[in-house]
């Protein structure tokens, strides 16, 4: 792993694949690290022939970001339209992306984004379009208040109260994680422990995750300016995805001119290793779709390999 300077940051990052090879940025979600992008499927990727990046938001794992000594977000401020206590929107960690991928002298890249991820290359394809080669968001939403729409038990795993020892809080995620699961492809209980173990250990900031809940609640809608873009675009959405409603998903595919909508049935607001497969094909195909396009050639094998289909 390595560390660039970004947007006034440190931004830690990881790569696999040849530098030569197109550019794909994976960008990571809600109080996610890196490491939510397992090496594995990163692998497969680069694979294919892409440079992959993986890296921590700002906030998250072993990149800079708010001072401690700034206040947390005041929630009844913002839930009254108040966003003074936000230290940051998700244009901002768009500003971040951007900042990175310059600094590692990547002229244009693929973008992929999970849940918060997908609203920040969402923001980036609008921000700075001549940064994106293709555009994948992955149960993720546009920011309208009417789609999208957490249910309550979601909601609570969002608003818990943090636990004080470190067994406790790795009890709470791994509960967490399972509140928000794909019904249909269940992770092994010692795994996902295994899973948050790793991440709380190499950096637990529950104020980080506060900080990047508060840019999210108080970033502005951006559908009228996602049906300008002119890019290759896939939206993936899980038909049982309880954080991010299957509405956010829908909601963004009609806003992108041409976007492919693929909802999967049984897949919750988490990666499961049995959906590996299946997504990393899914963004090699629109990837080298979008490469051909640019190359004025035919793609060479861009069909999913699991006869998977929008």
């Amino acid at each position: 792993m390595a560390r660039a300077e970004a947007n006034g940051i440190e931004i830690e990052y990881e790569t696999f694949g040849a530098p030569g090879d197109p550019a794909l940025l994976l960008v990571a979600g809600l109080g996610q690290q890196l490491l939510a992008y397992p090496a594995e499927f990163c692998r497969m990727l680069a694979g294919a022939g892409f440079h992959v990046v993986r890296y921590d938001n700002r906030d998250s794992g072993l990149s800079s970001g708010t001072p401690e000594d700034v206040p947390p977000p005041d929630w009844q401020a913002i839930v009254s339209n108040d966003y003074s206590s936000a230290s940051y929107t998700v244009p901002d960690l768009a500003e971040d992306a951007a900042a990175l991928l310059t600094a590692l002298g990547i002229g244009s890249a693929h973008l992929v984004g999970v849940s918060m991820g997908g609203m920040i290359v969402q923001q980036l394809a609008i921000l700075r379009p001549d940064l994106v080669r293709s555009l994948t968001s992955v149960m993720s939403t546009t920011g309208e208040r009417a789609v999208g729409r957490p249910s309550p038990e979601a909601s609570a795993v969002l608003f818990a109260p943090q636990q004080r020892t470190r067994q406790a809080a790795l009890t709470q995620m791994v509960r967490s994680l399972q509140v928000l699961a794909s019904p249909e492809y269940p992770t092994p209980e010692e795994e996902l422990y295994a899973y948050v173990a790793a991440a709380h250990d190499r950096a637990h900031r529950p104020l980080g995750t506060a900080r990047q809940l508060a840019a999210v609640m108080c970033s502005p809608d951006r559908t009228a300016e996602l049906a300008r873009l002119d890019v290759p675009a896939l939206v993936v959405h899980g038909d049982d995805d309880c954080l991010i409603d299957p509405s956010g998903g829908r909601a963004t595919a009609a806003a992108i001119p041409g976007a492919r909508l693929l909802t999967v049935p049984g897949m919750g607001h988490d990666l499961p290793r049995q959906l590996w497969r299946r997504l990393a094909d899914e963004i090699i195909r629109l990837a080298k779709e979008a490469e051909a396009a640019r190359n004025g050639s035919a793609p060479r094998g861009a069909e999913p390999t699991d006869g998977v289909r929008a």
